[in-house]
C-alpha cells in the first residue's frame, strides 16, 4: 500500500479507539461478600453469600446496585429461581436511587422470570427486555409497545441454572439466553449507568457474574444516568429497625411504610442529622404528612397554595426532595422548586421525625450527609 495513504487512513481512526481496547472479563461478584455492590433500599437480610453464590430472599422488593457506572460492556451471569413463579430482574444503565413512587430504578430491565410464571401476550419468561420508569428503548421484535420479546423460548425451569449474556453497546442491548441471542433493543436512554440486581418476591441465586468493559464512546449528557449522590435509605422494607415509634399505626408493608394512626403518633430516626440532603415519596391527599428534619418542618399540605399546584392527587405518589444547610432549607416537589421559610427553626443537629394528621403512605426515604 502507498505509505502516505496508510498514514492518512490511520489519522482517520479515533484516538479513543486506539487507546481503549476491550478489557478482559473480570468478576463482577467476588463470591465472598458484597464488595463492589450497594444495597439501595433493602434489608441486610435480603442479600447473602453462600458457596460462591449471591442469594436473594426476594424480600422486600428492592435493588442491589454496583458501585461503578458502566456504558459499553458484556455481562455474563448464571441464575436460578428456587421456587416456581419466581420474579426478579437485572437492570442496566440505572440511576443511583429508585424512581418516584416505585421500588425500582429508571433503567432498562432484563427480565428474570421462572417458567411457571407463564407466558402471555404482554410478557414471557424467556428474557424480555424493556425500559422502566422514564427510561426509553426501541424494541426489536416488539408487540406495539416498548418491550422487546425473545425470538425463542430457551429458559429452564426451577431449580435449573440459566445463563444470560447481556451486551450493552452505544445504547443498544442484546440478550443471549443459554447460548443464543434472542432479545434486542436499540436507542436506549440512559445508555450509561449502574447495574442492579432486583429483589421481587422470589428466592433467586446468582453465580459466576463477570463483566468485560468495552471502550467508551461519546454519549449525550442527557443519556447518562444520575451518578452516586451518597444517599442511604432509612427504611429497610422489612421492619422498623432504626426508628423509634410513638403511638400506633406505623406498619411496614414491603417497600411502602404505611401509616393509619392519628396525629399523636410519630416515627423518629435513630440517625442523627446535620447538614443533609433528603428524598422521600408520599401519597394521600386528604391529610397533612410532615417530615421534621432537626426541627425544620416539611409539611405536605394539600391546602397549601404553594404546594397544591405541584402535587399529584389521589393514589399518585409525590416526590419531596431538598437540602437543609444550617437553617437554609431548599425544597422541591415533583421536581418543582417551592419557596419555604420552615428552615429557620432548625437546630444544629437532630433527627428525622415523620408524622401525619391521618392515613398516608411513605416510601423511598433517603438522606445524605452534606459538608
Amino acid at each position: 500500500m502507498n505509505r502516505p495513504l496508510t498514514i492518512a487512513l490511520l489519522l482517520l481512526v479515533p484516538t479513543a479507539a486506539l487507546a481503549q481496547p476491550a478489557s478482559e472479563f473480570r468478576p463482577l461478584f467476588n463470591g465472598r461478600d458484597l464488595d463492589g455492590w450497594v444495597p439501595v433500599n433493602t434489608a441486610p437480610s435480603t442479600w447473602s453469600v453462600r458457596d460462591e453464590m449471591l442469594i436473594c430472599t426476594g424480600k422486600p422488593i428492592g435493588e442491589l446496585r454496583t458501585t461503578k457506572m458502566y456504558q459499553n460492556f458484556v455481562m455474563e451471569v448464571e441464575w436460578r429461581h428456587m421456587k416456581p413463579r419466581g420474579n426478579a430482574g437485572i437492570f442496566v444503565w440505572a440511576d443511583d436511587i429508585t424512581a418516584r413512587g416505585v421500588p425500582f430504578h429508571r433503567s432498562v430491565e432484563v427480565q428474570v422470570l421462572e417458567n411457571a410464571y407463564g407466558n402471555t401476550r404482554s410478557h414471557t419468561t424467556h428474557g424480555d427486555i424493556f425500559p422502566i420508569h422514564g427510561a426509553k428503548m426501541t424494541p426489536i421484535n416488539g408487540r406495539g409497545g416498548s418491550r422487546a420479546f425473545p425470538t425463542e423460548n430457551r429458559s429452564k425451569p426451577s431449580p435449573e441454572w440459566n445463563h444470560y449474556r447481556i451486551e450493552c453497546r452505544d445504547g443498544d442491548i442484546a440478550l443471549a439466553v443459554n447460548g443464543k441471542i434472542v432479545t434486542r433493543g436499540t436507542k436506549c436512554s440512559p445508555s450509561k449507568g449502574y447495574i442492579c440486581l432486583e429483589s421481587e418476591g422470589g428466592v433467586v441465586h446468582y453465580r459466576n457474574l463477570k463483566i468485560q468493559e468495552l471502550p467508551d464512546t461519546p454519549v449525550d449528557p442527557k443519556d447518562v444516568a444520575t451518578a452516586n449522590r451518597d444517599f442511604r435509605c432509612l427504611y429497610n422494607g422489612i421492619d422498623l429497625e432504626g426508628w423509634r415509634v410513638v403511638g400506633k399505626g406505623w406498619k411496614p408493608s414491603d417497600w411502602v411504610l404505611a401509616f393509619s394512626g392519628d396525629a399523636k403518633s410519630s416515627l423518629t430516626s435513630d440517625a442523627q442529622i446535620g447538614n443533609v440532603g433528603f428524598v422521600f415519596d408520599v401519597r394521600g391527599d386528604k391529610h397533612v404528612a410532615t417530615a421534621t428534619i432537626r426541627g425544620a418542618k416539611v409539611s405536605i399540605d394539600p391546602t397549601d397554595e404553594k404546594l397544591a399546584k405541584h402535587l399529584r392527587r389521589g393514589r399518585n405518589w409525590n416526590r419531596i426532595e431538598g437540602e437543609l444547610r444550617g437553617t437554609q432549607l431548599t425544597l422541591r416537589v415533583n421536581g418543582q422548586t417551592v419557596e419555604t421559610e420552615q428552615g429557620a427553626k432548625a437546630t444544629p443537629r437532630g433527627r428525622l421525625v415523620l408524622t401525619s394528621t391521618g392515613p398516608v403512605d411513605f416510601a423511598n426515604i433517603y438522606i445524605r450527609d452534606l459538608k
